[in-house]
C-alpha cells in the first residue's frame, strides 16, 4: 500500500506536530515513512506545508503534484494553495478558519473567504469543511485544531492505522497536562466527519 498526505497551514497551527503523529502511527504499523516540511516565516504566520508519505515505493520525501491522497488544510487560503498536490479523486479536509495576512489588514490585498470555499467545492468532489475554531473551542482550548483535524482524518476508511493508534501517537508528543484536551479535540473531529460520512452512505 501507499498513502500520501499533505498538511497545509500557517506557523503556529501545529502542522509539523500533526505530521509527526501521522508518521509515528504509520511506523508503528510497520510501514516505511518519509516526511518533509516546507516552512516559510512560520513564526510570523507564514505558510507551513508538511508532506507525509507511507508505504511502498517511497522514492522521495516530497509528494509530487497531483499525487496526494489527502489534503488536510488547517487554514482556508493555504488549503487552496496546497490543492496542486492532491490527486484526482483525492480527499480534502478543509478548515473554514481564515488567518488574514498583514497585507489584507493594510488594505493592499483582499481575503475573499466565500470565493475560496466555492473554489474548493468546484475543484473537488470529496471536500469536507470543518469549523476548526468552533470545534477547538468545544474541546476546551482554542489551539487544538491540529488534533481536531487528525481526529477527522481518522474517521475515513482505509487508513493503515486505527484511530486509537493515531491518537496515542499524537499524545506522545504532548505534555501530560494537555492530554485530555487533545483527546477530546480528536474525538470531536472524528465525530464531525463520521456524521457527514454516515449521511453520504
Amino acid at each position: 500500500m501507499k498513502l500520501d498526505i499533505v498538511i497545509s497551514g500557517v506557523g503556529g497551527q501545529g502542522s509539523v506536530l500533526a505530521s509527526r503523529a501521522l508518521a509515528r502511527a504509520a511506523m508503528e504499523s510497520g510501514l516505511a515513512v518519509r516526511t518533509s516540511e516546507v516552512i516559510g516565516m512560520a513564526q510570523r504566520e507564514g505558510p507551513v506545508t508538511s508532506h507525509i508519505r507511507m508505504g511502498d515505493r517511497l522514492y522521495g520525501a516530497i509528494i509530487p503534484d497531483r499525487a496526494a491522497d489527502f489534503l488536510l488544510g488547517l487554514e482556508l487560503a493555504e488549503t487552496v494553495r496546497g490543492l496542486i498536490k492532491l490527486k484526482p479523486g483525492g480527499t480534502v479536509i478543509a478548515s473554514l478558519s481564515a488567518i488574514v495576512p498583514v497585507s489584507v489588514e493594510l488594505g493592499i490585498s483582499k481575503y475573499d473567504k466565500d470565493t475560496l470555499i466555492q473554489y474548493l467545492i468546484e475543484q473537488n468532489e470529496k471536500v469536507f469543511f470543518l469549523d476548526l475554531e468552533e470545534l477547538s473551542r468545544q474541546s476546551g482550548h482554542p489551539r487544538t485544531g491540529n488534533a481536531v483535524m487528525l481526529g477527522a482524518l481518522s474517521a475515513f476508511p482505509g487508513l493503515p492505522f486505527k484511530p486509537e493508534q493515531l491518537l496515542r501517537s499524537l499524545l506522545s508528543y504532548l505534555p501530560q497536562s494537555l492530554a485530555e484536551i487533545n483527546r477530546r479535540a480528536f474525538e470531536i473531529g472524528r465525530r464531525a466527519v463520521e456524521v457527514t460520512l454516515n449521511d453520504i452512505n
